[in-house]
């Protein structure tokens, strides 16, 4: 407290937080009670939601039979250079109040992140980013204050900080007075989640099959080029079902931008990793991210997962292009005049497209009568740089009739994923020798450790050199080989990469999916 002339000028402070991608940037809550014309104004950048929190906390307050006091309430968010969103500024904002009118002692939220929205009559509404805050208040050391209805979210941090669940503004108060403690949050997993369909479903399409497993084991990218029907769609459903579960560190790192997004449905994680397929009107934005609060979009709702895109040529030329740096690197940064957000983006990218428009390019009994000009026109939608970011190419040709008579094939997901699995874990163990742990998959190794692993003898050597010359290699290309080679490998349970291995690896560059290649 501080005199101002005979008048007592209130000032109280609570820590809250603002989004800055999946990074998370602290905010003083800074909430003055001084002499003056009564007002209650909100400074520091707000946006619209933000200013009108003003009218959210003063009908909470009322509904708890209490009114503001008759004197001007500023309302100070800093820094005041950074732009405010949302609002979960509406309970940090009432708890500041409280403390500025002797509510509630000041100890009571020291050293704790407030966030959370209000509702008219009091209680406390969930909000977006509750996990990526909780893992903020671990790195800081701090407690989290958040609304019950997020708290199953911070619940996966409560055995480091101190989590408090709020279900309205008058249960935070007995709480606080000791009246009626909160029960810490629970930790729950998502249940009842649908059925992943199995690859004992598919008949025929050996050579896809495989390449779909080698594609799994290593997290290469695939693409797969063949006429309506044949089974492209069923055959890209399925690869979420012979994936390894998410690790908890994964699990965490996924949740945090599904919640960050929005998307993180009562504080439920799941094991499962991400499979989305957009639509092909999918705007930019939409692919990978922006909006007017700059969200994440599909590719980093993908991360550690796959995003599958149906129909690929039918996408806009302009969200294609822009996969390429997401693809690359595993993160997209979306750009705005007054903000750079950075989001991860490790995503396996899987594609399925038709030969051409009609689809029947290749079939003499449904001839195509512009072919060939109608593929090559339909294939040149998709540039040539990123058709080479597709490590593996496959035709998936139609399935006769004598296939879908046979009985179910005796291999399903679960014996696929068990190889994919051991595949998965050699890597890891491989990458850990080589004091390289942040890497999972062959597809993620690059320079020294790629060299390391993908070693050939004279032979292969030879063979990689007559391939590359042959099809007109480029360098991502010919690195490309060797990482699946390697992943190759890794199935066959070989420490080495062998003749055969290489030479799989390659045929998967010379496929008519290829668009273009020899």
């Amino acid at each position: 407290m501080a005199r101002l002339g005979s008048e007592t000028l209130a000032i109280a402070r609570v820590k809250s937080v603002a989004f800055v991608g999946i990074d998370i940037e602290e905010v003083d809550v800074q909430v003055q009670v001084c002499p003056g014309l009564p007002a209650f104004a909100v400074v520091g950048l707000p946006d619209k939601a933000v200013a009108e929190s003003r009218e959210r906390v003063r009908a909470a307050l009322s509904a708890m039979g209490l009114a503001l006091p008759p004197r001007r309430v500023i309302v100070n968010l800093a820094p005041a250079d950074l732009a405010k969103e949302g609002s979960l500024y509406d309970l940090p904002i009432a708890l500041g109040l409280f403390v500025a009118m002797g509510i509630v002692p000041p100890a009571a939220v020291e050293g704790r992140l407030v966030l959370g929205e209000l509702a008219l009559d009091g209680t406390v509404r969930g909000v977006a980013g509750v996990l990526a805050a909780a893992i903020a208040a671990s790195q800081r050391n701090m407690g989290l204050i958040c609304p019950a209805a997020s708290a199953g979210e911070a619940a996966w941090l409560a055995e480091d900080i101190a989590v408090t669940p709020v279900p309205s503004l008058t249960a935070l108060v007995n709480h606080i007075k000791g009246l009626q403690p909160l029960a810490a949050p629970m930790i729950r997993l998502r249940e009842g989640e649908a059925e992943i369909a199995d690859m004992r479903d598919v008949k025929g399409q050996e050579s896809a099959k495989r390449a779909i497993e080698i594609a799994a084991a290593g997290g290469h990218n695939l693409l797969m080029c063949g006429p309506p029907g044949a089974g492209k769609s069923m055959l890209a459903a399925r690869i979420a079902g012979i994936l390894p579960p998410l690790d908890p560190a994964e699990a965490l790192e996924v949740g945090m931008i599904a919640s960050v997004g929005g998307r993180l449905k009562d504080g439920r994680l799941s094991k499962r990793r991400p499979f989305r397929a957009p639509h092909h009107a999918a705007s930019m934005a939409a692919m990978v991210g922006g909006g007017a609060h700059a969200r994440p979009g599909e590719v980093s709702l993908a991360h550690k997962g796959v995003l599958f895109l149906d129909e690929l040529p039918e996408f806009s030329r302009q969200v294609l292009e822009s996969l390429r740096q997401p693809v690359e690197r595993g993160s997209v940064t979306v750009a705005r005049a007054n903000l750079h957000v950075t989001y991860p983006a490790r995503f396996q990218l899987v594609a399925a497209m038709n030969p051409c428009r009609c689809g029947h390019l290749d079939d003499p009994l449904q001839a195509c009568r512009k072919a060939p000009r109608c593929g090559g026109e339909y294939k040149a939608r998709i540039s040539g740089p990123l058709l080479d970011r597709f490590d593996i190419s496959v035709d998936v040709r139609a399935v006769g009739s004598a296939d879908l008579d046979l009985p179910p094939p005796a291999e399903g997901s679960a014996e696929i994923a068990a190889r994919v699995l051991k595949a998965r874990l050699v890597q890891a163990d491989r990458f850990q020798a080589l004091g390289a742990a942040r890497l999972r998959t062959n597809s993620e190794a690059e320079g020294q450790v790629l060299d390391n692993i993908a070693m050939l003898d004279e032979h292969c050597r030879l063979l990689l050199r007559r391939a590359s010359d042959t099809l007109h290699l480029s360098a991502r290309g010919y690195h490309r080989i060797l990482r699946v080679a390697r992943t190759i490998a890794d199935l066959a349970g070989s420490p080495d990469i062998g003749k055969a291995h290489l030479a799989e690896a390659i045929s998967f560059r010379r496929s008519s999916a290829g668009l273009g290649r020899p």
